[in-house]
C-alpha cells in the first residue's frame, strides 16, 4: 500500500470524528509487515479520556488485532508530528518508523499545546508550575515489587 494511501486514510478517520466531535485534526495508520492497515483517530473530546490521541488509539487498535504489545516492524502515519505522549507509547510499541503530515508548529498555530510538553521534558521536568514531582519518602515496598518481578523472571518489556 503506498504512503499517500496511507496517510489518506488516517485523514478520512480524522474527518469524520472532527464532523462526529469526538476528537480534532488527528488520525493514524499502522501497517503491519503482513500489509494489514490499522486506522484511528483521535476521540479525546468524545470518550473524556486525555488520552486517546490518534496514535494511541491506532497502537491498542493493532495490538489488539494482533494479540501482542510488540508492534516491531510495523509503520505508523499520522496526520501531525506525534505529542510526547504519543512519541512515548510509539517508542514503546517498538514501532522504528512513522510518517507525519502536519508539523507541531501547524498544531500550535490553532491552539494545540504540546510546545510546553517538550520544554518541561527538555527542562528535566523541573518547572513546578506544569506539574510537582515527588517521590515518596518511604518507597520500600514499591521497590519490592520491582524485585519480585525481577526474581520471577517476567517479560521485560
Amino acid at each position: 500500500m503506498e504512503e499517500l494511501e496511507l496517510i489518506r486514510q488516517a485523514v478520512n478517520q480524522a474527518l469524520k470524528t472532527m464532523k462526529e466531535g469526538v476528537g480534532g485534526p488527528f488520525g493514524a495508520a499502522i501497517i503491519d509487515p503482513e500489509g494489514n492497515v490499522y486506522v484511528a483517530s483521535n476521540t479525546v473530546l468524545g470518550s473524556a479520556d486525555p488520552t486517546a490521541h490518534a496514535e494511541v488509539n491506532a497502537i491498542r487498535t493493532a495490538c489488539k488485532a494482533k494479540g501482542t504489545h510488540d508492534l516491531s516492524g510495523c509503520i505508523l502515519y499520522t496526520t501531525c508530528y506525534p505529542c510526547p505522549m504519543c512519541l512515548g507509547a510509539i517508542i514503546w510499541a517498538n514501532i522504528k518508523t512513522i510518517y507525519y503530515g502536519a508539523s507541531p508548529d501547524d498544531a500550535a498555530a490553532i491552539g494545540f499545546r504540546d510546545d510546553y510538553i517538550y520544554k518541561f521534558i527538555e527542562d528535566k521536568c523541573r518547572d513546578q508550575a506544569v506539574l510537582k514531582i515527588n517521590r515518596i519518602k518511604d518507597y520500600a515496598d514499591c521497590q519490592k515489587l520491582f524485585k519480585v518481578y525481577a526474581a520471577d523472571n517476567r517479560e521485560m518489556y
